[in-house]
């Protein structure tokens, strides 16, 4: 059975140093696949404000629940006149008893509120005994997150929150884009129109020119399951003259969903095969904390010529639904 499958480089990378080539056809197995331009760029921005509602407790731990006026009205005490995030342990006043968080205190010569000094550093050790008994609710509480937490737990829940704000998927760092989930695929659509989407859970990502100098993203889309998936191929040079690829697929959305999926990528060729079998990544995660940890496909140039043809290489991509 053949599968289609999808050509060209996407060299975001400021290193690299050519442009994309043209699209070419991968090699003819039973049946010639389909051809495509795959590519990846586009800036865009986002903003989420921060929450205001919070219910209290007696001490750590989280949770969710009704907000009353009077836990609204106690949370308000430490909101920070300037960012209007809250101010938490340790807290610092000005002399006339303001608050403002530590953040912004670094970047004040002044007190906002009434304009006083804001040195010496005066600790309010009885604010601080109050922030310790109250939960207050994530920053993403406005686009859905209804966790209320103990300070100290705060702001590890909100680095890894799926309420927050979504980055745009594609690899590289010129598009600074971020939105809700929702708004991610109009903004691939729109913003990144060159990359293709193909239908069906088992294609081929065919990356051409894998010889091209520097570092080079190749990126295309899956779509199976009502689904979306984004595949990446990255070439990086670790260290002076050992390059090493990187491939591994992600889902466009939460943590949770991908837990339902498995995807499968192959190289074949030579009567050689080498596979990688693992769960797809939200684009939470992104690209880069994979690659970190070698959690992908990883592979180096000398492995890659082995399945190479003519300096294109093609990935058997695999999409599958675990049993729950």
């Amino acid at each position: 059975m053949s599968r289609p499958s999808s050509t060209g480089p996407s060299a975001n990378k400021p290193c690299s140093k050519q442009p994309p080539p043209q699209p070419q056809h991968a090699p003819s197995p039973a049946a010639p696949p389909a051809a495509a331009t795959i590519s990846a760029a586009g800036p865009g921005s986002s903003a989420v404000p921060a929450a205001a509602a919070v219910i209290s407790g007696p001490g750590g731990g989280g949770g969710a629940g009704p907000v009353s006026p009077q836990h609204h009205e106690l949370t308000s005490l430490f909101e920070c006149p300037v960012c209007f995030d809250y101010v938490l342990p340790p807290i610092l006043q000005c002399q006339a008893g303001h608050l403002v968080c530590n953040q912004c205190r670094q970047k004040l010569s002044c007190c906002p509120t009434c304009r006083g000094a804001l040195t010496p550093s005066i600790r309010n050790l009885a604010m601080e005994k109050v922030a310790s008994a109250v939960l207050f609710p994530c920053k993403y509480a406005t686009t859905g997150c209804s966790l209320t937490l103990h300070h100290t737990e705060k702001p590890e829940h909100e680095d890894i929150c799926e309420y927050r704000p979504y980055s745009c998927p594609c690899p590289g760092a010129s598009c600074k884009w971020q939105g809700s989930l929702e708004a991610v695929m109009s903004h691939l659509m729109h913003a990144h129109k060159s990359i293709t989407t193909l239908q069906g859970e088992d294609i081929v990502f065919l990356a051409t020119d894998i010889n091209l100098p520097g570092a080079v993203d190749w990126v295309m889309m899956q779509s199976c399951f009502g689904h979306h998936f984004m595949l990446v191929l990255e070439k990086q040079e670790k260290y002076e003259g050992h390059q090493q690829f990187f491939a591994i697929v992600l889902l466009i959305g939460t943590r949770k969903q991908a837990e339902n999926f498995a995807y499968r990528l192959e190289l074949n060729g030579n009567r050689r095969r080498l596979t990688w079998e693992a769960t797809p990544r939200s684009i939470h995660d992104g690209v880069a904390a994979a690659i970190m940890n070698s959690d992908c496909l990883v592979f180096d140039t000398a492995i890659a010529h082995l399945f190479a043809d003519n300096g294109n290489l093609g990935i058997n991509v695999t999409i599958s639904t675990c049993c729950p």
